[in-house]
C-alpha cells in the first residue's frame, strides 16, 4: 500500500487546531456547564381567602418557576400543609409560606425543628398575620418574625419607593439606596423591630414616599415601616409585600407583585442567598411575564397545556399552571 502525504495549507492547519479545542470544550460534562445542583424550594399555600392574596398565589406559582433555570433552583407548590412535616421538609433546602403559617401543633412542631437546624425560610404579607394577643403561636411572631401581633394596614394597595437599609446582605447587593417596590397593600406591627437586636432590617419605606395609601383614613403620613427584613439567628427574609390591587366586582387582578425590576433583584438575590447559592444577578424586567385575565376573571389557557400546532387558546379557571404562563416578546 502506497501512502500519500498530504500538505495541509498552515491556514487549515490552525482552522483545525481550533476546531479541536471549540470540540473539547463542548465535550465537557453537562453539569460542569450547569454548575451545582440546584436548591429545592417547596412552597405551602390555602389559596381560599381575599382575591388579592389568592391573585397573588397564582402569580407566585408561575414566576418563581420562570426564574428557576436562571437562578439555580426548582420549585414545588402544595396547599397540603400535612407534607409540613420532618421527613419531607428534609429534602428541600428553602421553605415558603405565600398566604398562611402552619396551624396544627404537629406542623409547627416540624417548622420550628427545621429552622433550628439550620433550613430556611422566606414568607410574604398575610404569613405574619396575627391580630391575636397573645399570639396564638409565641415562637414564631415573637421569637422568629419579631412582629407580635398585626397593627394596622394601608388601603389601598399602592407602589412604594424603599429604603435599603442594609447594603451589606447578599439580598441587596448591586442595589441603588433606593428602589421602586410593586403595588401592594402593607402591614404595620406591634413591635419596632428597630428595637431587635435580633433583627437585621433590609429595607423600609423611605420617608419621601409619605403619604402611603389612597384612603385619607387607611394611610400612614409619617413613622417608620419595616418592609423586607431577616433574623441573624436563622436562615429567613420575610417579604411586606404580596397583595395584588383587585377589581373585587370582577375578580380581575389590577397589578403584579413581581412588576418592579428591583424588587425582582432584591427577591432572587434573597433567595439564592437562602438556598446557598451566592452572587448578584440580572433583575428580570418587571410585569414581562405572568396570566392574562380575560372576562370574568378567567385566565388565558392553553388547552391540555399542548405545544402543538394548532391547539386551542380558551378561558380557564386561573390555576398559576405553566399553561397559563405568559411571555411578553418581539418578532
Amino acid at each position: 500500500m502506497v501512502r500519500t502525504s498530504i500538505r495541509l495549507p498552515r491556514t487549515m492547519v490552525r482552522l483545525l487546531a481550533l476546531l479541536a479545542v471549540v470540540l473539547g470544550v463542548l465535550a465537557v460534562p453537562a453539569h460542569r456547564a450547569q454548575g451545582a445542583t440546584p436548591f429545592k424550594i417547596l412552597a405551602f399555600y390555602d389559596g381560599t381567602y381575599d382575591a388579592a392574596h389568592i391573585s397573588f398565589v397564582h402569580e407566585a406559582n408561575a414566576w418563581f418557576p420562570q426564574q428557576a433555570a436562571a437562578n439555580g433552583y426548582s420549585y414545588t407548590a402544595t396547599n397540603d400543609w400535612s407534607q409540613l412535616n420532618t421527613a419531607n421538609l428534609a429534602k428541600y433546602q428553602v421553605v415558603m409560606f405565600l398566604d398562611n403559617y402552619p396551624q396544627t401543633a404537629a406542623q409547627r412542631s416540624a417548622f420550628q425543628t427545621y429552622m433550628n437546624n439550620g433550613g430556611a425560610w422566606m414568607g410574604f404579607h398575610v404569613s405574619a398575620y396575627n391580630d391575636q394577643t397573645p399570639s396564638d403561636w409565641s415562637w414564631y411572631h415573637e421569637t422568629f418574625l419579631g412582629t407580635g401581633t398585626f397593627r394596622s394596614n394601608t388601603w389601598g394597595p399602592t407602589s412604594e419607593t424603599l429604603r435599603i437599609e442594609d447594603p451589606n446582605h447578599p439580598a441587596t447587593a448591586g442595589l441603588p439606596p433606593t428602589i421602586t417596590s410593586s403595588v401592594s397593600e402593607w402591614y404595620s406591627w406591634q413591635h419596632d423591630l428597630r428595637q431587635n437586636p435580633d433583627i437585621d432590617i433590609l429595607a423600609s419605606m423611605d420617608q419621601s414616599t409619605f403619604p402611603v395609601g389612597t384612603d385619607p383614613n387607611q394611610s400612614w403620613y409619617s413613622g417608620y415601616y419595616p418592609i423586607v427584613w431577616s433574623n441573624r439567628n436563622y436562615k429567613m427574609i420575610y417579604n411586606n409585600f404580596g397583595h395584588n390591587a383587585m377589581d373585587y366586582a370582577t375578580n380581575t387582578t389590577l397589578s403584579s407583585t413581581f412588576g418592579s425590576a428591583e424588587q425582582n433583584k432584591l427577591l432572587l438575590q434573597g433567595l439564592r442567598w437562602l438556598g446557598g447559592a451566592s452572587g448578584p444577578v440580572t433583575p428580570p424586567p418587571g410585569g414581562g411575564s405572568g396570566a392574562i385575565k380575560g372576562i370574568g376573571g378567567k385566565c388565558v389557557d392553553v388547552a391540555g397545556a399542548s405545544p402543538a400546532n394548532g391547539t386551542a387558546v380558551q378561558l380557564y379557571d386561573c390555576n398559576g399552571t405553566g399553561a397559563q404562563t405568559w411571555t411578553a416578546g418581539s418578532d
